[in-house]
């Protein structure tokens, strides 16, 4: 099957010269085969700072150079008259130098110096994909990495793909889905041969591969009959795993575990006892558990409004802070409930102080729009990054974390993401978890302006129905941030009461009178004070607490009148109705575009926005339709309700 390039399709240099060595450098001068040339009077040179001297402008180079060097993946840029050269410290700096220059090269000009460092040192893709081929929360076809159970012969596409990741900044892949079955138990044992050959093709793009285990493989795989980390037989057989793992690739970058049943808990011990026992298992080979944070009470009652759901990883998880070992990384979801639309970002992320932890985002659309409707998140993920996790001045989620993880939205569909445009998703996710103040729309024009050959008039249409498309997929959604409403199992298209009466703890709380979640201290479930002050407060008032996550805190009745002057109520109807207009003026918008794009980017394009024309009409009518029967108050604007 042939695929699409993405947003490596077209781009072009001058010829460049390499002063490097080393495995990085020869991938260099392999992409710099396939790239097409132009005629251009500025010589181009790329070198480690070891053979800086090779280039004319080395004593410029020389001054420039930050205090404390580039580190091992930052680079810099400098043009002088006609020539320019990029240098790093190594080879992988080098890399992401390259792929700087093959995004800017045509706006390069004058005399400028650049140095870039990611903000980030771990910035990682995790792949949900299982040995059958299938992925879970996938939208766009299956697997590139296994088929039938195995792993795939021809890794042609995973070179692209690792190729793609690299161009924007990412330098760690998880190969498979941390809910671990028993087939994919045994990719630590029978398939390691096959694993070595995925990551020798990473290797060439500078990035580190990770495995999803399972905890239970002690038992799983017949060796043992407990999995208990306390006891020795089971930390004596993970040693020897590791061991074996390691032989077969030296450089795997650790485990991924979300411990399920059993887990630690199974055996009376606590999440700290179970990460411990694998971290010690990978110390010797300076691997890392990212141990997921992913816990909550498989048996909530939805009539016990005091179990709440977003309590359940801070609850955990910080009576343990301090007690992990210095190579577990706690892996903690942007939200504490499940990767909404909207949700309060994690207290976890402002109240572990003692443990390493990542951010963990979510690039397939699992509940905005399944890579079916347009839904670019780069707007959201900033705000999340940027958010200031004491409320006061403090630092920014950006600023505490030292990694990032988001799960992957490719697969084997043609254009890899099954939406042409929900390619957006997966290059902002790179660029801003290199930056995390990089500019949203900046990033559509960068991946508009390297995906499809376009006029500047064209882009800046394009990007003008996406950058947008976040708010309006939240508004004809959940409300509020009250969150879900989705169809159980598939989580895609309304369902306003699917999760009400389940064990999930995913409620609203709707009745006559009213809508939302009291997570206070005074009258709920306690949630707001696991923020500290001022947002414990802000939260905690129903008139301070911002209006995107009024319901998500609180229960308010129908005309509770919002800080933005309008009630609940209405709020409801003219969000719903404003966002299906959206939807529909995307579409128009885009028709009027849609014939200066290749035949495959226009039908694909337009199918998917006709298709969400269709859902947004039903979330439109089955959310408003609801809350108009249970409240009795009609539209304030007279607009068809269907009663």
């Amino acid at each position: 099957m042939t695929f699409d390039p993405c947003w490596l399709g077209g781009q072009r240099l001058p010829e460049v010269t390499v002063h490097a060595s080393g495995a990085l450098a020869q991938t260099i001068r392999a992409e710099l085969r396939q790239t097409r040339r132009v005629q251009h009077e500025v010589e181009v040179a790329l070198c480690t700072l070891g053979r800086l001297e090779e280039t004319p402008l080395a004593a410029w180079v020389e001054q420039a150079l930050p205090v404390d060097g580039l580190g091992g993946e930052g680079f810099l840029v400098m043009r002088r008259g006609n020539h320019l050269v990029v240098t790093a410290e190594t080879g992988r700096g080098l890399l992401y130098g390259y792929f700087y220059l093959l995004r800017y090269f045509e706006w390069m000009t004058g005399d400028f110096t650049v140095v870039e460092r990611p903000a980030v040192p771990v910035r990682m893709l995790a792949h949900w994909d299982d040995l059958s081929g299938a992925v879970e929360r996938g939208y766009s076809g299956r697997s590139i990495f296994f088929r039938d159970g195995r792993v795939v012969q021809d890794l042609t596409r995973v070179r692209a793909y690792a190729r793609l990741l690299a161009s924007i900044g990412l330098n760690a892949v998880v190969l498979n889905n941390s809910t671990v079955g028993p087939a994919e138990t045994r990719l630590i044992t029978d398939h390691l041969p096959d694993v070595a050959r995925l990551a020798a093709v990473f290797r060439e793009y500078g990035i580190t591969v990770h495995l999803s285990v399972n905890f239970a493989a002690p038992i799983v795989l017949g060796d043992l009959d407990t999995a208990d980390p306390l006891d020795g037989r089971v930390a004596r057989w993970w040693a020897a795993a590791a061991g074996r793992v390691y032989d077969a690739v030296p450089d795997l970058g650790g485990f991924v575990v979300k411990a399920g049943r059993p887990g630690p808990a199974t055996y009376g011990r606590h999440q700290a006892d179970g990460a411990n026992l694998l971290a010690r298992a990978l110390a010797p080979y300076r691997g890392t558990v990212h141990w997921r944070c992913f816990v909550d009470d498989p048996d909530q009652d939805w009539r016990d409004r005091t179990t709440d759901r977003a309590r359940a990883a801070y609850d955990h998880f910080v009576p343990l802070d301090g007690m992990f070992d210095d190579n577990v990384v706690l892996q903690v979801k942007h939200g504490p409930l499940d990767f909404q639309v909207r949700e309060a970002v994690s207290p976890l992320l402002g109240e572990l102080q003692e443990t390493r932890f990542a951010l963990e985002l979510q690039v397939t659309q699992e509940y905005s729009g399944q890579q079916k409707d347009l839904c670019y998140l780069g707007s959201w993920w900033r705000e999340i990054l940027q958010f200031d996790t004491t409320g006061g001045g403090g630092p920014t989620v950006a600023e505490r974390t030292e990694m990032i993880v988001a799960v992957a939205n490719v697969g084997d569909d043609p254009n890899w993401t099954g939406h042409k445009l929900a390619q957006s998703n997966l290059y902002a996710y790179g660029r801003l978890a290199w930056d995390p103040a990089a500019d949203p729309v900046s990033l559509l024009h960068e991946w508009a302006a390297a995906t499809f050959p376009i006029d500047d008039r064209t882009r800046a249409e394009l990007v003008g129905i996406m950058a947008g498309s976040w708010l309006t997929y939240e508004r004809y959604t959940a409300p509020l941030g009250v969150g879900f409403m989705v169809t159980p199992g598939t989580h895609y298209g309304p369902s306003v009461n699917g999760y009400e009466y389940s064990a999930s703890g995913a409620y609203h709380f709707a009745d006559r009178y009213g809508v939302g979640v009291d997570r206070t201290v005074a009258t709920g479930s306690g949630f707001t004070r696991q923020y500290p002050e001022p947002l414990a407060s802000r939260y905690e008032n129903v008139h301070t607490c911002p209006d995107e996550l009024l319901l998500f805190f609180h229960h308010v009745p129908y005309d509770h009148v919002l800080q933005s002057g309008t009630t609940v109520l209405q709020h409801i109807y003219d969000t719903h109705f404003q966002g299906y207009d959206e939807v529909e003026a995307m579409l128009v918008r885009w028709k009027a575009i849609a014939d200066r794009f290749d035949p495959a980017a226009r039908d694909n394009i337009t199918a998917r926005l006709e298709g969400q024309v269709a859902n947004a009409r039903e979330w439109r009518d089955q959310v408003n339709t609801y809350f108009y029967r249970l409240s009795g108050v009609p539209d304030a604007l007279g607009r068809t309700i269907y009663g």
